[in-house]
């Protein structure tokens, strides 16, 4: 095993050691930690508003009134359905101080273009009525998971350009005596129309086609590879693949793999369900609690197995605290702490684990199922909080939650070698950190002058 774990640190250490200097991609990781905090504070709330136990919503309700879900739900949807508009700012903004120009205006220019190309309207169809609506507004559907792709690309590009158009000095110059932030604010002007302009054309480039945004654009392309999965076994690990390669560039996977595939799962988990309700014999091996309950624990990725791992083998202060933080999230099916903050998006250290840990859950649970091992799925409808074992039992019976415990405990040890490599890696980044701070002489300091 210790050769096995050096072979790997030998190959990705120095991966993970150019990823980690690229400037791109330290700004794409930063820009995701400002956002962590919020996920984590997020996914709390998200956890007591989905609590998976009985009468759960008839006792809040007795408590709270009955808009406590509404009351309770907000700190999740203020984090998690503007986690581009967060992304985005912050992506722009750690770029630009690595160029060492100004990076709040960066941020700002970066929203603005993001804006630009993301379009203000949301389709409404009115309760009772048939015919579709465009009403004016700020779609959420764009600001969320769902724009985080769209929303690195413009930040980086917005940023670049800023620092570029400086750079050749297409900047109003001010006079001396004039304060710090007016000149600064002059300095941007025409770097800022350049770019607005710009993304104003692709805008108006995209709303040619039949698709009418750049968003609904990239949104389609991803799926279009999606259209043709079944209800196999192959078509369910082709989509799982699809999934987590969305994952790992920051695109939500379960949105745009869900579009296509869910309807499949939806319709075979009823027909499990009208079997299980008349005694007859359960018909399919593939439905949505397939997926749900035995591909992915903790969210995608199958974390929860990571999570466990983090908190009893890692020894860096940025993963024990990140993993401490994230467990009772994970527990419950919630890992955008996870994926965003240590990160999993854009880290070549941890996509093979990534993909292959739900992959393998795939396989075993349904070849444990084919022979006789573990009863089918019933069909029956859980709360997508339900935490694992208890989730198994309930829709296959004993059997299910020991394969869910094996198949943890399967995903721990297929984590374990990656996370070390990536573990070893904060502790020399924050040894480093130490040792320029114990560098710092003092007494060339004059304090009287102070």
């Amino acid at each position: 095993m210790q050769k096995f774990l050096d072979w790997l640190e030998r190959v990705l250490t120095p991966m993970a050691k150019t990823i980690g200097e690229n400037k791109y991609l330290i700004a794409i990781r930063d820009g995701f930690l400002l956002s962590t905090p919020l996920l984590i504070v997020g996914s709390l709330f998200l956890v007591l508003t989905n609590f998976p136990i009985p009468n759960w919503n008839e006792t809040m309700s007795h408590i709270l009134g009955d808009n406590w879900a509404t009351m309770l739900n907000m700190p999740a949807t203020a984090s998690f359905d503007i986690m581009t508009i967060l992304a985005v700012g912050g992506i722009g903004y750690s770029l630009a101080k690595q160029f060492k120009v100004d990076a709040m205006q960066a941020a700002i220019i970066s929203l603005v273009a993001f804006f630009i190309v993301t379009p203000f309207t949301t389709l409404f169809t009115p309760e009772g009525s048939t015919e579709v609506y465009e009403v004016g507004s700020l779609p959420l559907r764009w600001m969320g998971s769902s724009g985080l792709f769209l929303g690195m690309v413009v930040a980086l590009v917005a940023t670049r350009l800023f620092v570029a158009l400086l750079r050749k000095g297409w900047t109003i110059k001010m006079p001396e005596g004039v304060p710090p932030t007016v000149v600064q604010s002059f300095e941007a002007l025409i770097p800022s129309f350049v770019i607005v302009t710009l993304f104003m054309i692709v805008n108006w480039l995209a709303n040619l086609t039949s698709y009418g945004n750049l968003q609904e654009i990239l949104f389609k392309f991803l799926q279009t590879p999606l259209l043709s999965l079944g209800n196999t076994l192959g078509a369910m690990i082709i989509a799982y693949l699809f999934l987590h390669f969305f994952w790992f560039f920051g695109i939500n996977g379960s949105s745009v793999v869900g579009a296509v595939f869910n309807p499949i799962l939806r319709a075979l988990s009823v027909e499990n369900l009208d079997a299980f309700k008349n005694g007859a014999d359960i018909p399919n091996i593939i439905t949505g609690q397939f997926q749900d309950m035995f591909a992915t624990f903790g969210g995608g990725g199958s974390t929860l197995s990571l999570i466990l791992v983090m908190i009893l083998v890692c020894k860096s202060q940025r993963v024990k605290k990140l993993s401490q933080l994230s467990l009772v999230p994970g527990i419950f099916g919630i890992n955008e702490p996870i994926i965003f903050g240590l990160p999993i998006v854009l880290n070549p250290v941890l996509l093979i684990p990534f993909a292959l840990v739900p992959t393998i859950n795939i396989i075993i649970s349904y070849f444990c199922m084919e022979l006789g091992l573990v009863n089918y799925t019933n069909g029956i409808q859980l709360p997508w909080t339900t935490p694992p074992i208890i989730s198994g039992f309930l829709v296959s019976g004993w059997q299910a939650s020991v394969l869910q415990a094996l198949l943890i405990l399967l995903g721990m040890a297929i984590y374990y070698p990656f996370i070390k490599v990536l573990d070893n890696q904060y502790l020399k980044e924050e040894a480093e950190a130490v040792q320029e701070e114990e560098e710092i002489d003092f007494d060339e300091f004059d304090f009287d002058d102070l």
